[in-house]
């Protein structure tokens, strides 16, 4: 509680109009809480209900529970407060002792070339996995079937990418939980609680003679950690912006960590007392040895001055996806979202090219001027932008000729390719969907050295009248959304389509086909899950299902949690050593929540 405040403050002296007294719970909860828990309905729990809960899971229901919808407007230091005054002190309980492992430590040493290691195989973000390194080849793939379940206690959403190197499976979770697990068998080699709720794929590197597991956490702390054991290293907070959000993996190089920065302000203009919007995305460099910062560039050149009352600009342009690396031509690639208040600025909705030693900007290239947009316009409108973030990352591939090409897939739902040596010139770009504020390309697309593969969210929600005592949002449309598309990387043509598969009349309430999921690649295979809780996979030559797996049911865990599973979104599956490894349980905006890791291998051997 103490760090979270102490930054708030940091960040307050920069914008005097948001300075505050340190949160009431108490006042929090009358303003925000009691109208719903004081009202009487038998459908919402009364206070005298929440405070027999731990306050750890108050504040995870907050943070990406339930109440996610209605607390997104709250500052962090009001949730703590609100779940500090309601809940008793702790957490749920520790795992049995039957769920460790019997050698506690995680052996990294001699790691042969059988791994994922952060967000892709390789810092070139092609999200596609050699057949060596997989263990896996297209024939296999039919007789895939789960090996192990591993159950996040208390969490009602699954959304970390897991990292795997040398038969160790690195996780985090929504209760800010990061595992340390066997990968043959799924048993606990250690745990770590971070601050707030873990999303990022943790990225490992070497450090002296031991090495380092490194991640974000969703209140924008940063923590390296020593991958043999589980003991902190060090923690950095390389934003001190209240609303910072850390969801994209970090690239390592040479030594130094580079960090994608985001944030929460965008739904917190949903508050009317708050000033909106003051934060700037950046992308930060520190040294893996200690967290000390080689440099910071901001998407977004000058600090938010007011323009209103309550009314600040400019801001935005967060970075939610992780860095790519050219080290043929010493920079570094992001992809920004929009502008959270105007005015809009030149480098939101870009690809943007970072010198690598000192985080100059070499160039930018925008696709989508002008888009100024925040939670409020969902409700309001008349927002000037259509909200066309870049929520994945920029691709680096090499053709048969030898020219470079960088690929993005964008909200708007459009491809793009462009020339890296001419300053992100646009070679081709090519419509896969309709786009939109939760459409088009989501969490991440993937290459193989000819072909792009392009999953389409295009998630739609139903206009179905709501209790107004009801925190959950609308449910998605079961029959619109999703599609799979491979386009040639030469010259964009499109080689096939995969259309979507609708929900069934017996689907949960939550079920949508749409294919939001970050995408997976091995040779002639591609993996896309998608929210309706199904995991494909494509033949890559001509779009066909050759295997499909639905994860929406309740699970028989290896750690004796109970567990289920649910939608398929943001970080997508990885292929390593013979095993296919993916969380189910994504549930945001209506879909269906779930709290599982999932490993499957062939017959589940």
């Amino acid at each position: 509680m103490r760090s979270v405040l102490t930054v708030v403050f940091v960040w307050s002296m920069f914008i005097p109009a948001l300075s505050a007294a340190p949160a009431s719970g108490e006042a929090v909860y009358k303003q925000r809480c009691a109208g719903c828990h004081d009202s009487g309905s038998g459908r919402i729990p009364p206070r005298d209900e929440l405070k027999k809960l731990r306050v750890a899971q108050i504040l995870r229901t907050l943070d990406f529970g339930v109440m996610n919808n209605i607390a997104t407007k709250l500052r962090q230091d009001e949730r703590e407060a609100v779940a500090a005054y309601l809940g008793i002190p702790g957490d749920t309980a520790k795992p049995a002792a039957t769920a460790y492992c019997t050698e506690r430590t995680a052996k990294l040493a001699g790691a042969g070339k059988a791994q994922w290691n952060g967000w892709s195989p390789a810092s070139t973000n092609t999200r596609y996995q050699a057949n060596e390194a997989a263990g896996l080849s297209f024939g296999d793939i039919p007789r895939l079937k789960l090996k192990w379940a591993y159950g996040f206690d208390g969490d009602i959403i699954a959304f970390s990418q897991p990292t795997v190197l040398n038969g160790n499976v690195f996780v985090g979770s929504a209760s800010g939980l990061v595992q340390a697990l066997d990968a043959a068998s799924g048993c606990i080699r250690w745990l770590f609680q971070a601050t707030g709720p873990v999303r990022t794929a943790p990225l490992n590197a070497s450090l002296g003679d031991k090495h380092a597991v490194m991640f974000g956490d969703s209140i924008g702390w940063f923590y390296a950690v020593e991958a043999e054991t589980g003991r902190l290293l060090w923690k950095k907070r390389p934003e001190p912006h209240e609303a910072t959000r850390l969801t994209g993996a970090a690239m390592a190089y040479q030594g130094i960590l580079y960090i994608p920065v985001a944030s929460w302000e965008e739904s917190r203009t949903t508050n009317p007392d708050y000033p909106c919007c003051t934060f700037r995305g950046s992308v930060v460099a520190l040294r893996i040895k200690d967290g000390s910062q080689v440099w910071k560039t901001y998407m977004i050149a000058e600090k938010a001055t007011q323009t209103g009352k309550n009314e600040w600009g400019p801001s935005g342009a967060g970075v939610w996806a992780a860095p790519t690396l050219d080290t043929k031509r010493g920079v570094l690639y992001v992809a920004t979202g929009d502008n959270y208040s105007a005015p809009a600025t030149p480098m939101s909705d870009a690809i943007v090219a970072l010198e690598l030693t000192t985080g100059r900007v070499v160039w930018s290239m925008q696709t989508t001027p002008g888009d100024v947009w925040n939670t409020l316009c969902s409700t309001k409108g008349n927002c000037p932008g259509p909200d066309f973030d870049y929520g994945s990352s920029v691709i680096l591939e090499k053709l048969d000729n030898g020219r470079d090409v960088l690929l993005a897939g964008q909200k708007s739902g459009v491809v793009y390719a462009l020339d890296p040596d001419r300053k992100g010139e646009i070679l081709w770009q090519v419509r896969v969907g309709q786009g939109g504020t939760n459409g088009g390309v989501q969490w991440g697309m993937a290459s193989d050295g000819n072909q792009v593969y392009a999953a389409t969210s295009d998630v739609t929600r139903l206009q179905t009248p709501q209790d107004p005592l009801d925190p959950r949002p609308q449910f998605v449309d079961p029959k619109i959304g999703g599609g799979l598309t491979a386009l040639r990387i030469a010259n964009g043509e499109k080689i096939w389509f995969s259309p979507p598969i609708v929900c069934g009349p017996n689907a949960k309430p939550g079920c949508s086909p749409a294919q939001s999921q970050a995408v997976t690649a091995i040779p002639g295979v591609v993996f896309s899950g998608s929210l309706d809780g199904h995991l494909r996979a494509y033949s890559a030559e001509e779009g066909k299902v050759i295997w499909d797996f639905d994860t929406v049911r309740e699970y028989q865990t290896v750690n004796g949690v109970r567990a289920t599973g649910g939608s398929l979104n943001g970080p997508g599956a990885v292929a390593v050593d013979g095993m296919l490894i993916v969380n189910s349980g994504y549930a945001r905006l209506g879909s269906i929540p779930g709290n599982v890791l999932l490993a499957f291998s062939v017959d589940g051997k």
